[in-house]
């Protein structure tokens, strides 16, 4: 499974393309967020000291931050687009190359020209690498997209201010990480830049991809204990979706258990009626697709049926549509609208 816990499971090249090199461009320009010297000489930079309140309690950032360490790969994501550089950044086994680094984050990094960050931790998110945090001495740790713990929090408080999430744990969408970040790290007007800029890409792709318009769809993780896990709306990859123009389908919310919960299970006998155009699973290799298809009843859904079937293949694209980010999203479109629209020619609705 993805760098995304069971709870949280849990776009065309030329404009793609172009808009990532913008993400680029920006991490080069403005503010100096993170730039050695930034709200130095002993004077509180603009716009500090900042208070930032989250579901854990309220954060105050004093000055601008010098050595942020992000926990999560969207964390990491933002902050790169932000033109902030990590001292410390979370390794990511699944999608990650040998060290741990997702492909569209080397790239930033790189870009940047900067010392390469430490990575810390392992791939299990349950674990919070305490220790390598407070080694890695940061005076913010940013945790926007995380699942950190009310004890976790107090942990990580000691060591640096730290900015959890604002709702629920996995559940902070590309645009209110942008916003947060644009407040913690001092320049508001580059994170405004970044979701504008993400906005335009994808109505963009929304225009490119007219045959996706008013589509439904479930989404899943693939089968879970013998039945299908489906993600609710308040999921970030199902938002990522509608941001597209697809409406997910009434199914998934008239028949959610109560509670907050974005993720939940409906047995084999009851596929039949999980009525929908599309059904986006994602998968970490063709092998996984395949046991999905062969599993029982996952025939009987009324989208596999159509040919409505759009399977998201490989981790490190799992990752990148699973916990989308000003960064992310650029990078995974090109490869994943045509998968979304082919599912949409091939249901013929």
């Amino acid at each position: 499974m993805p760098a995304v816990p069971p709870s949280a499971r849990t776009v065309s090249r030329r404009g793609v393309l172009s808009g990532a090199a913008g993400l680029l461009l920006l991490a080069g320009c403005g503010s100096g967020a993170g730039e050695p010297g930034a709200g130095g000489g002993g004077e509180v930079a603009e716009g500090f000291p900042a208070t930032i309140t989250h579901a854990l309690g309220e954060t105050v950032v004093p000055d601008r931050p010098q050595r942020v360490v992000t926990l999560s790969a969207a964390n990491t994501d933002v902050a790169l687009a932000m033109g902030v550089l990590p001292v410390a950044i979370p390794r990511t086994d699944y999608g990650g190359d040998a060290e741990g680094v997702l492909p569209w984050v080397r790239d930033a990094i790189v870009a940047h020209g900067g010392e390469f960050p430490r990575v810390i931790g392992s791939d299990d998110l349950a674990v919070v690498p305490l220790e390598e945090v407070a080694a890695a001495e940061p005076d913010l740790v940013l945790a926007t997209y995380s699942g950190l713990t009310p004890a976790e929090y107090e942990q990580l408080s000691a060591i640096a201010p730290t900015i959890a999430y604002p709702d629920a744990p996995y559940s902070t969408g590309w645009e209110d990480q942008t916003r947060i970040a644009g407040e913690a790290l001092g320049d508001p007007a580059r994170a405004a830049q970044l979701i504008d800029e993400t906005r335009a890409t994808l109505a963009g792709a929304a225009r490119e991809y007219p045959q996706l318009a008013g589509r439904t769809f479930v989404y899943t993780g693939g089968i879970d204990g013998g039945a299908l896990g489906v993600f609710r709306a308040g999921d970030v990859r199902v938002q990522l979706v509608t941001d597209l123009g697809l409406t997910l389908a009434p199914y998934v919310e008239e028949n959610a258990p109560g509670g907050d919960e974005v993720y939940y299970t409906v047995s084999p006998e009851l596929l039949s009626g999980v009525d929908s155009d599309l059904v986006i699973g994602f998968f970490a290799t063709d092998e996984e697709v395949r046991a999905f298809r062969d599993a029982p009843a996952v025939d009987t859904l009324p989208a596999m049926a159509r040919g409505g079937f759009a399977p998201v293949v490989g981790a490190d694209r799992v990752v990148a549509s699973s916990a989308p980010s000003v960064l992310s999203i650029p990078w995974v479109f090109d490869s994943y609208l045509p998968i979304l629209a082919d599912a949409a020619i091939r249901s013929g609705t």
